[in-house]
């Protein structure tokens, strides 16, 4: 028996106010997690040849006649950075493309300066040959890690090493890097806890939501000394689904005004790791990343098709053997395990084996398959590290058969309806 309570009803608008009332906080934190100022776009990637750090100091009749004689300079100098043939600078002037401002200082008669040169590829390489034009890796998917005052920040919200890598001019790098910007859910996808996870099940369903072969993990650790003080970084590079170390270095900031420079400073360090291990094959696609959930390997697939159809072939001789002949006076017949099959035809035969691992289950199928008169072998079943079984279609009786597969160097031993072979 069931007891009901009836409510008022101003008790029962109170809960269903209250209903609603949740519905809707749900929804702001859900908001609330994914809303704000998080994205930060990452600059076009261009090809073309930067030379970054270019330090000037000019005087002149004005400002701003001191800033065009620096940058005048600064490209005079880029060229010869890159160990260029000895050009008028007229010439060298035609194939800038850009000056890139990184920190200046303008005076009434000075400029200070340190700049970025971008040279015209199309340009330069007619002088400069294909220097500096390498393959590039296939696309790394980036997470810049920012650990300070106990957290680990990605993208959850902005923050100075996350822009650092957005600014950074990477379409000279041999490294292919896939930025996200970190807008919307991707701060909830991609944060610090995904960097330990081990699954490739996660990981290959996070590299192909950003088009990306493998992940590149560049971890900045920042400690403020005091408010307004110097900061000491620790910069480590890792790699790859297995949090993979590269290397490490140490910088320091001597007030939160160079924090920026410090920063910019390291993603070029970074960039060189990762270019060096790019190099020397460090850093490569991980193949257990290339397995999908539910995706056979199409060897496998076949010898499963295979095994499926031989099984069908047993259960249709067996079925066949089972009814009785005239000759056998309306008795089930069978044929005596030792007798050969029929001139130009052969017969089917189960074979057991020993596989304590996966070479010894290949090696073992090498050898049966090259025993003369095997015509052909399947797997029916695969047991690493126990006992598999295979079926084996040879052209003489099953006595015949394990006589061959001594000659092999097995131990056979012979049962009423199949083999058992062991090395």
């Amino acid at each position: 028996m069931r007891t009901y309570f009836s409510l008022p009803r101003r008790a029962r608008y109170a809960l269903i106010a209250s209903g609603i009332a949740l519905a809707g906080g749900a929804g702001w934190l859900a908001q609330a997690q994914v809303g704000g100022q998080r994205g930060i776009a990452a600059v076009a990637a261009s090809r073309d040849i930067q030379v970054s750090d270019i330090e000037v100091d000019v005087r002149g009749d004005t400002g701003v006649e001191a800033r065009e004689k620096a940058w005048k300079e600064a490209q005079v100098k880029a060229w010869e950075k890159l160990d260029g043939p000895n050009l008028s600078d007229s010439q060298i002037y035609g194939m800038v493309s850009a000056i890139v401002v990184q920190r200046e200082r303008l005076g009434p008669k000075r400029y200070i300066a340190t700049l970025g040169v971008i040279f015209d590829r199309q340009k330069a390489n007619s002088y400069l040959g294909d220097d500096g034009m390498s393959r590039r890796s296939a696309p790394m998917l980036l997470l810049p890690v920012t650990m300070s005052g106990g957290t680990q920040l990605i993208y959850e919200q902005r923050n100075p090493w996350q822009r650092a890598w957005a600014e950074f001019q990477a379409g000279q790098s041999s490294v292919n890097y896939v930025r996200p910007s970190g807008a919307g859910g991707e701060s909830l996808l991609l944060t610090y806890g995904q960097t330990n996870r081990r699954s490739r099940v996660w990981w290959r369903d996070i590299l192909d939501s950003f088009g990306a072969a493998d992940v590149l993990i560049p971890i900045a650790s920042l400690r403020y000394s005091y408010p307004g003080g110097p900061i000491e970084g620790t910069f480590t590079a890792r790699h790859g689904p297995d949090n993979a170390y590269l290397d490490s270095f140490t910088m320091r900031a001597e007030s939160p005004e160079q924090l920026p420079a410090m920063l910019e400073q390291a993603v070029r360090r970074f960039d060189a790791v990762f270019q060096v291990a790019l190099a020397d094959g460090t850093i490569k696609p991980d193949p257990t990343l290339n397995v999908k959930t539910g995706d056979l390997n199409p060897e496998i697939a076949r010898l499963v098709e295979l095994g499926r159809r031989l099984k069908a072939q047993d259960e249709a001789l067996a079925q066949v053997a089972s009814q009785p002949t005239e000759a056998s006076g309306g008795a089930i017949s069978a044929a005596p395990i030792n007798t050969p099959p029929p001139e130009g035809s052969v017969a089917l035969y189960t074979v057991q084996f020993q596989t304590p691992d996966a070479s010894s289950f290949g090696s073992v199928l090498a050898a049966v398959r090259g025993t003369p008169g095997v015509r052909s072998t399947g797997v029916r079943s695969t047991a690493i590290g126990g006992t598999s079984v295979m079926t084996v279609s040879y052209s003489g009786s099953i006595a015949q058969l394990a006589e061959a597969l001594r000659g092999q160097g097995f131990t056979v031993q012979q049962g009423a309806t199949a083999l058992l072979i062991s090395r």
